[in-house]
């Protein structure tokens, strides 16, 4: 057990150290004024003005425009996949439906599958689209989030930056160099990296094996790095093609914690408040700490029903094991805990384990680190969600004293509280809501592999997925229906964009604001008791908000578990 731990710390500690050069280079990303030459090219092949400085509206609209085109055209290339090249398999057009379902979810960085890849998507379906989407879906993330960055270190001036600028830059000079260079390293380590058809294989039996195979290690590194989750296989990175080794395992974590770590350093640098910026970053760090807390050791603990039958649950320092339904024995709980962890508070959504096989309380908890949706969060939206609750924080201790609320020398008034309450409100209402939706639709239940609590888990879980844009799932829910890919693209966009747009709304508001002089009534914001306090503020709304229904899913199904009940 000491050895996972010292695992554990180890990652944690690589994170930290990186987040310093990388932080730094992505401040520079977002202030350098030179232009590469393919920057430059781009931007003359779509006729972009690179100079052009957009207020948040126009921001916001060129955004939304162009995912929105981006979406219809991966629905076009998954519709008419039948008579594009790169199929040696000759899979068939997606239906309508599912279509729907895949574009919205690659192009808004949610991964969500209602499909298995290897037996859905031909290699043209899964570079030219696929893949791609996992480019531009963070890069538009990541953008919002460099625009709101900038409300805080610009005074006066309505100008947010180019939308156009902060995408093309974030792909050329992050997520492409990075992820070419993982590419490398998963393809050393074992990853196939082939647009060859299946191979076949004779079993030991002497009968036919047809193995599934195509361009993985390129959309494994981007994947993870860009907080995607979408795997080329079915299994996520369950599948030994997908995480072969624990070199690449350790390194997946690592790439999902990468960016979102390295943001609130890029703000502090860009704000001139590095201070404020490790303040965010403890926060974080706590709050992913107390997920991890609470998971590992239910994991460990494993169900005690399997222990009363005699098998091996390694409650004690001489057994081993834990729950290991549904995981690989090569990452054993450990491992499969943490990335578990890290891939739903990161929103990235990747498995090496079946989350549907967790415990009880393993499981309530990885959906809540999507439901708050700043446990770090996602690349960009994950530290959009942070400031957002960092100006309520601020709000509260305002009225507790009796002053103005201020953050990093703006003064949030009614307008901004408005807008980030609008922003907090829709991930609530698309979960709660459609989750209710599904309960009584006629026929939604019958995709349900589990009744009772577990089976409640399974819908609310993946409502919770789509709408905080993670993209993991409970595997007991057959999801491939119209009536769920209908109403799980639709939380997928709204979940997207009605959160995102409020807080755009948000920076062009502070951007123009004039800094108030700090007195010695300023409540600062750099502190620990910040950190608390904003950490206090996060659990407390999260509680008030989706309380009853981790009541009637996880907590019911644990306690019917330890009282011995089965289903």
């Amino acid at each position: 057990m000491l050895i996972n731990i010292l695992q554990i710390v180890l990652i944690l500690v690589v994170v930290g150290l990186l987040s310093v050069p990388v932080g730094r280079y992505l401040a520079a990303i977002f202030t350098g004024g030179r232009h590469f030459l393919p920057e430059r090219l781009t931007y003359r092949l779509f006729g972009i003005d690179p100079d052009e400085q957009m207020t948040w509206k126009h921001y916001a609209l060129a955004l939304v425009l162009s995912n929105g085109v981006m979406i219809l055209l991966g629905y076009a290339i998954l519709r008419l996949q039948g008579v594009l090249p790169l199929n040696p398999q000759g899979f068939a057009g997606v239906d309508p439906d599912l279509a729907f379902n895949t574009a919205v979810s690659f192009l808004t960085n949610t991964n969500w599958q209602s499909y298995y890849g290897e037996t859905t998507l031909s290699n043209f379906s899964q570079t030219v689209f696929i893949q791609f989407g996992m480019f531009v879906g963070p890069a538009t993330a990541l953008a919002a989030a460099g625009a709101l960055i900038r409300a805080f270190a610009r005074n006066g001036y309505e100008g947010l930056g180019n939308f156009w600028v902060d995408m093309t830059r974030v792909i050329y000079r992050f997520f492409l160099p990075l992820s070419f260079a993982l590419a490398i390293l998963f393809v050393f380590e074992g990853e196939p990296q082939t647009f060859a058809p299946n191979a076949t294989a004779t079993t030991i039996e002497g009968e036919s094996q047809e193995i599934a195979r195509g361009p993985v290690a390129s959309l494994s590194s981007i994947k993870h790095v860009g907080t995607n989750g979408g795997g080329f296989f079915g299994m996520n990175s369950a599948h030994p093609f997908e995480n072969p080794t624990n070199l690449v395992n350790a390194t997946q974590i690592v790439g999902m914690f990468l960016l979102s770590a390295a943001t609130v350093y890029a703000f502090g640098t860009m704000v001139a408040r590095r201070r404020q910026g490790w303040v965010l970053f403890a926060t974080y760090m706590t709050l992913f700490l107390l997920a991890l807390a609470v998971i590992l050791p239910a994991e460990q603990y494993g169900n005690p029903l399997l222990t009363e039958a005699g098998a091996d649950q390694g409650l004690t320092a001489d057994q081993g094991g834990g729950n290991m339904e549904g995981k690989e024995v090569r990452f054993g709980v450990t491992q499969s805990a943490l990335f578990a962890t890290v891939t739903t508070a990161l929103e990235t959504g990747s498995v090496n384990s079946m989350h549907a096989s967790m415990t009880p309380l393993g499981g309530l908890v990885a959906m809540i680190n999507m439901q708050l949706g700043n446990v770090f969060g996602g690349v960009g939206v994950g530290f959009m969600y942070l400031i957002q609750y960092a100006i309520v924080a601020v709000f509260i201790v305002g009225l507790m004293v009796g002053r103005s609320p201020e953050f990093l020398g703006k003064k949030i008034e009614a307008r901004e509280i408005s807008l980030v309450v609008l922003s907090i409100l829709i991930t609530p209402l698309c979960i709660l809501g459609f989750t209710g939706l599904a309960l009584v639709w006629p026929g939604a239940l019958d995709s349900l592999a589990n009744p009772g609590a577990h089976g409640y888990m399974e819908i609310l879980y993946a409502y919770s997925s789509a709408t905080a844009n993670n993209g993991s799932a409970f595997a007991g829910l057959s999801a491939d229906t119209p009536f769920f890919n209908t109403t799980l693209g639709l939380a997928i966009l709204f979940g997207r964009y009605l959160t995102i747009l409020p807080l755009l709304a948000v920076a062009g508001s502070l951007a123009a604001k004039r800094p108030v002089p700090e007195t010695a009534g300023t409540f600062s914001t750099a502190t620990p008791l910040f950190a608390g306090v904003l950490a206090a503020t996060i659990l407390l709304i999260g509680g008030l908000t989706y309380f009853p229904s981790w009541a009637l899913g996880g907590i019911v199904e644990h306690l019917q578990m330890l009282a011995g009940q089965t289903f």
